[in-house]
């Protein structure tokens, strides 16, 4: 009898819960259940509505079984960083979105308690203003872990209300600026400089671990940072740089350990765990800027018909699409209007610049990847929604001379559906 697995992967734009089962060597899938996801507003935060995420991972669960009644487990996973704190079983509202502004004032603080250089030395973590670090001490600072027993990254809380097992994952946990990266756990020199408390910080769990049930289903995990089970489903030589291309680009090798040096810290390189090797990598602004725009220029304009357009058009300018003036701007219109000399003419011109300013960072970023290596690389796979933007990918190979080798596949369904099914083997 043929066994079934399904996949639920959340991103920051929308979810979808995808059954998987081998055929020979291939893994096979059927999408079963999509939904939107978004951040919200809520008393001048961005929040995430975690009881409308939780609705929709039910709901396509129950679909899934209607589909398909026998399901052997299921495993879930999202962007990394964000969480959900608990008082025992009950929720600490609100549940604040990584592009939330919270962090501004307490990263100066943290970085006076513990040099970024340090933080770097031990976790090899690239600085970005959300990481969960920056994040609970903002909460601490607020009063808001006093009563928490718990602090759960958001995949880990979904599969907890599933089946009552509190866990903490590895990749995931890698993604906050808090694991060792030689000992692969939390670094409690870290959490106490910060005076964090200690109980919040479980033992970490290697993807593969069983949790509990769920309606018969088996509940366990998959890498559950996304990008993790993405380099786990992409169909790719070893020694080349892949990326997986949605709301971030994540760019990056497979590297058998940790690289923390003083030129990698300032090349803002991160090391996240893998399923047994380091994700070494750079998040790099994406679709998300491309997605802004059409939201505000031309709502439900096909993607095609914009590249196409993009082209076509003779605006040449670019911006630097790692400025954080791109990260949650009211209009992104006007966040690339102000770092332009002019703006373009035309909406279309706005597309051009964005894709443009994508490929010259994707050129610079695998510069300095090379340098930091020492290895030159030859080939790009690019996975995720970025894949089938044949104007993109053409402006990538272009600009770094690499062989842009495009999969326009679920790679990160397909990664947590593979480290299942060897759990199940």
């Amino acid at each position: 009898m043929t066994k079934r697995y399904l996949a639920i992967d959340i991103g920051a734009s929308s979810g979808r819960h995808i059954v998987g089962w081998r055929e020979g060597n291939e893994i096979k899938t059927q999408e079963v259940y999509r939904f939107p996801n978004g951040v919200e507003k809520a008393e001048g935060h961005l929040v995430w509505n975690i009881e409308s995420l939780l609705f929709h991972v039910k709901a396509g669960i129950d679909e899934a079984l209607k589909a398909f009644p026998q399901i052997e487990s299921l495993s879930v996973d999202t962007w990394g960083v964000d969480y959900v704190l608990l008082e025992d079983d009950k929720e600490i509202l609100p549940c604040y979105a990584y592009r939330d502004s919270r962090t501004e004032n307490v990263i100066g603080k943290v970085h006076a308690m513990l040099p970024f250089s340090e933080l770097y030395h031990r976790t090899g973590i690239q600085f970005q203003p959300f990481n969960t670090i920056y994040q609970l001490y903002a909460d601490k600072l607020a009063g808001r872990l006093e009563r928490a027993t718990d602090f759960l990254l958001m995949p880990e809380y979904l599969l907890y209300k599933l089946c009552g097992e509190k866990s903490h994952e590895y990749t995931n946990a890698t993604t906050g600026g808090m694991v060792n990266a030689a000992a692969k756990e939390y670094d409690p020199e870290i959490i106490d400089a910060l005076g964090l408390p200690r109980h919040l910080f479980r033992p970490l769990s290697q993807p593969g671990k069983y949790l509990g049930d769920y309606k018969g289903i088996r509940c366990v995990l998959c890498p559950t940072h996304d990008t993790a089970s993405a380099v786990a489903g992409i169909p790719m030589e070893d020694g080349e740089i892949y990326i997986s291309s949605g709301t971030w680009s994540l760019l990056g090798v497979k590297s058998p350990l940790p690289i923390t040096t003083a030129e990698s810290m300032q090349a803002n390189y991160t090391n996240e765990g893998g399923v047994g090797y380091i994700r070494y990598l750079k998040n790099i602004m994406g679709m998300w800027l491309v997605n802004r725009l059409r939201d505000e220029l031309c709502p439900g304009k096909p993607w095609n018909e914009i590249t196409a357009e993009a082209a076509e058009k003779h605006f040449d300018h670019t911006v630097d699409a790692t400025d954080p003036a791109f990260m949650a701007p009211d209009s992104m219109k006007a966040a690339f209007d102000a770092a332009l000399p002019h703006p373009p003419k035309c909406a279309m011109g706005y597309f051009r610049c964005a894709y443009r300013s994508l490929a010259l960072t994707y050129q610079k970023t695998i510069a300095e990847l090379e340098r930091v290596t020492g290895r030159t690389y030859s080939k790009i796979y690019i996975v995720g929604g970025g894949a089938k933007n044949k104007y993109l990918n053409r402006l990538t190979e272009e600009a770094t001379g690499k062989q842009v080798i495009a999969l326009p596949m679920e790679a990160t369904a397909l990664g947590n559906l593979k480290i299942q099914m060897e759990a199940d083997a």
